[in-house]
This record gives structure tokens, C-alpha cells and sequence, in this order.
């Protein structure tokens, strides 16, 4: 195994979640990688909605969390190379697809590693939901020329609207909140709509697109007013795009609408870890070229000892809020 000289601590600080709402920073042993491992210090980690379920302690979760647990959007250097690792030098400056990322430090498979080029040097690349907004987008089938509604502008759901305009489609930005509208405006959307009534928003787009509707309508909140918004906005022959978290239980679905209109309805989530990193590639290249500019969305920073504080903006979004990172 390859150490890096400059890889002098004998312990890691990690973020424990203790119990609902509740979280310490604690010191354990430096870990080691394995065969086709590598190890990352980490320079920072995104803070994801989908740990809002298990920070606000539901019955099937256990506490303490495993050391850095829930923290899967980390990047940094590598400072130590297990057996029959080549692909990698000490220091190299990496994303990775890891699960313990509120953390100084993280292993990780090779094979889920992404090498970050001089061009970012400096920048914070949260790989995993850069990567999720990528392959989503290359699910949706966007093109030029088409209509696209994005319900939900959070951090993907801006990302999405960049991407969409960037590609030459007309999109039309729905969200609850006056400060995403902003964003989305300044991702390229053509128009905003606030998401406050369901039938006022239908008649809106309605009115905006001459009653022929949206080619595609992707769904970025997980929940369940947002799926049936979206089912009505989509065009017959449309694409429904379900990209929200549905994580809080069953949903039902207009089955009627969506037999009449004969809607395509994609479940863009992915789980194979290799379409992950497929995703990831394409975001260093998209980011590079300046295709996709997330640098505006980094809304707020706190140290390891704020996941806390991060977690629960996350929930409750204050204004001027979009994603917040930890640094490690």
C-alpha cells in the first residue's frame, strides 16, 4: 500500500448522527484501503435532501449512524493507494462515489473514482448529484425546440433547467419559492411560475404553450402534488420524467390521464454505481466546457461540527437558500 508523506494523521474526524436531529464529530482510527481501494482526504462533502428522512428519525432507523454515514457527494485528494491500484497517484485531486463523505477522510472503490482536471482546481465537486443531473437529463430525451417544464427548483432541478436551456428547449420553471424562480431564471428558463395553485398553474401553462402543453415534464420534488401537476402538463406523446425522491411512501397516479395522453413516464434514478460515475464523467465535461455552470447554486458552507445546522436548512430552506456543502 502507498502512503502519502504528507498524510501525517493518525485519526479521521467524522460526523455521527446520534439520534433524531441529533450529531457529534468524533476521532477514529485512520482507516486503511483495501485491494482496488484508494483513500480520499476529503476537502469537502454536498449535503443531500434524501438524508432528511433518516436526520429526522423514523422508526426503521438505528442510531449511532456509522462514522461519516449518509454522506455520499465527497471529493478531495488521495492520500493512501491499496494493492493493484494504478490508475491513480498519491494526490490526485478526485470525486468519488463513497458513503461515509461527513468525514476528513473516506475509502473508496477505484473503480468508483473520478479524476478531477487542472480546470477545477479549487472548485468544490459534489460528483454524485452532478452526475444524477446528467443522466437524468440524457433519460429525459431533451432537444431543441422543445417545450419543458421543471417542477421543483432545488439544486437538481436548477441544474436541469441549465441543461434544458443550454440544449435549446423552452423551459418553464415551476417552484414554491420566489428566490428558486430567480435561480431558474438565471439557469436559462424562458418563464417562472410559482407553484401555488394547482389549477391556476395548469391554466398557465395551458395558456403559454396554445393547450398543446409541455413535450417533457420533469417532477424534482417527490411528492405527490408535484407527480399529479405533472401528468397534466405533459403533451399527448409527452415524456413524464420522475426525478424526485419518493421516499415517504406509495403515491397514486392518474392512471386515466396517462392512458389518454399515451405519456412516456421514465423513473430517472439509477442505482447501478457504474451509470453513476458514467454521469460523473459526463459532468467534469459538461462543467469544463462550461455547459453546466453549478458554481451559483454552492448556496451555503459550514464545517463538519454544522452538519446539524446544514441538515436543517436543507429541511427548511431559508430564503437565498439551494445547497449547502460541508467542508472537511
Amino acid at each position: 500500500m502507498n502512503i502519502s508523506p504528507r498524510a501525517t494523521e493518525e485519526a479521521i474526524r467524522a460526523a455521527v448522527i446520534t439520534g433524531p436531529g441529533q450529531m457529534s464529530v468524533e476521532e477514529r482510527p485512520l482507516p486503511q484501503p483495501g485491494p482496488g481501494q484508494v483513500r480520499i482526504r476529503l476537502e469537502g462533502s454536498g449535503v443531500c435532501a434524501s438524508n432528511l428522512v433518516p436526520w429526522a428519525g423514523p422508526e426503521w432507523m438505528t442510531f449511532p449512524t456509522e462514522p461519516g454515514g449518509l454522506g455520499h457527494e465527497g471529493w478531495g485528494r488521495i492520500d493512501a493507494l491499496g494493492g493493484g491500484v494504478s490508475a491513480f497517484n498519491l494526490g490526485d485531486r478526485v470525486a468519488a462515489l463513497s458513503y461515509h463523505a461527513y468525514a476528513s477522510h473516506d475509502i473508496a472503490d477505484a473503480a468508483m473514482v473520478v479524476p478531477l482536471p487542472s480546470a477545477l482546481e479549487g472548485q468544490p465537486f459534489p460528483g454524485e448529484p452532478l452526475g444524477c443531473a446528467m443522466n437524468i437529463f440524457r433519460r429525459s430525451g431533451i432537444e431543441a425546440g422543445q417545450t419543458v417544464a421543471i417542477i421543483g427548483i432545488g439544486f437538481l432541478g436548477a441544474l436541469l433547467t441549465q441543461l434544458a436551456s443550454g440544449a435549446g428547449s423552452r423551459v418553464i420553471a415551476i417552484s414554491r419559492r420566489p428566490f428558486s424562480l430567480e435561480i431558474a431564471k438565471r439557469m436559462g428558463a424562458a418563464e417562472t411560475l410559482p407553484m401555488d395553485d394547482h389549477w391556476r398553474i395548469i391554466d398557465a401553462v395551458k395558456q403559454l404553450t396554445d393547450g398543446a402543453f409541455c413535450h417533457r415534464v420533469v417532477e424534482a420534488v417527490g411528492k405527490q402534488w408535484p407527480l399529479d401537476l405533472a401528468g397534466e402538463l405533459t403533451a399527448e406523446r409527452g415524456r413524464l420524467v420522475v426525478a424526485g425522491y419518493h421516499q415517504d411512501g406509495p403515491r397514486q397516479v392518474n392512471m386515466q390521464l396517462w392512458n389518454w395522453r399515451g405519456l412516456d413516464v421514465i423513473n430517472a434514478h439509477e442505482r447501478d454505481p457504474r451509470i453513476y460515475v458514467s454521469g460523473m464523467r459526463a459532468a467534469i465535461e459538461a462543467v469544463v466546457s462550461g455547459r453546466l455552470d453549478p458554481s451559483s447554486l454552492y448556496t451555503h458552507v459550514y464545517p463538519l461540527e454544522g452538519l446539524g445546522e446544514a441538515l436543517d436548512a436543507t429541511r427548511d430552506r431559508p430564503d437565498g437558500f439551494l445547497k449547502a456543502m460541508v467542508t472537511c
